[in-house]
């Protein structure tokens, strides 16, 4: 098996944001800057993007990347987790004789990577031996040990007790989920069972300001303003 697969998983069933897979983000549909962004790194032999919405199809079509197939309604809902979907992918590329290597899975709202942040991060999973799964991180911008949860009538409880007290540079840094994209071994896909590990991954660190997931309106703001900064 060889090759690399990205995956870019855009459900048609958006909540938060409507339509924010394909809604213009600077200019473009969300989508199209993550899927410039796997066809410039000319890493990977397919790019699919997992949907089972029409009209994203018809936009990522249009932008001149073919969908091969559709995703099932049964793993677009909003509680199915995303390794079945990956499997699924591989499963029936497989079934059509394209067996590959290396999974890569690609957010549809990760507007602020490029291609160099994609070809490192294949670099960092080759010299470690391409075994062990890789998770785009970013550092947390304050010490984890120093948060607190807080109740309906706003009374703070800390989580670590007399924490406050430490001083950020004697403490570990943190890291976050970027949720901008991850990479597998094929074999490690195809044999999972229901949402899959968070164990054992590598992680490919991203700046602060590349690793924004976009979740609401503010997060859209946010990372519009910052994908501008970076156009000047």
């Amino acid at each position: 098996m060889t090759g690399r697969i990205a995956i870019i998983p855009a459900r048609g069933g958006s909540k938060r944001i409507r339509n924010k897979n394909v809604r213009d983000f600077c200019g473009k549909p969300m989508i199209a800057h993550v899927l410039q962004a796997a066809q410039a790194s000319d890493l990977f032999d397919v790019i699919h993007v997992s949907t089972e919405s029409g009209d994203i199809r018809e936009t990522v079509e249009k932008l001149g990347f073919h969908v091969d197939f559709m995703r099932p309604d049964e793993l677009a809902d909003d509680h199915t987790p995303i390794m079945p979907v990956l499997k699924y992918v591989a499963d029936t590329y497989a079934a059509k004789g394209r067996v590959f290597g290396q999974v890569w899975m690609l957010m549809a709202c990760a507007p602020l990577i490029d291609a160099s942040d994609l070809q490192q991060a294949a670099a960092l999973f080759e010299r470690a031996g391409g075994h062990d799964p890789l998770l785009a991180v970013s550092e947390y911008p304050a010490p984890v040990e120093w948060a607190f949860c807080r109740s309906e009538n706003g009374k703070l409880t800390p989580v670590q007790t007399g924490m406050f007290a430490v001083r950020s540079q004697d403490l570990e840094k943190k890291y976050f989920d970027a949720g901008s994209f991850a990479a597998f071994p094929a074999a490690t896909v195809r044999a999972s069972q229901g949402p899959g590990s968070d164990a054992g991954f590598i992680g490919y660190v991203l700046s602060k300001g590349r690793a924004i997931d976009i979740d609401d309106e503010a997060d859209w703001v946010l990372a519009e303003a910052m994908y501008r900064v970076r156009a000047i």
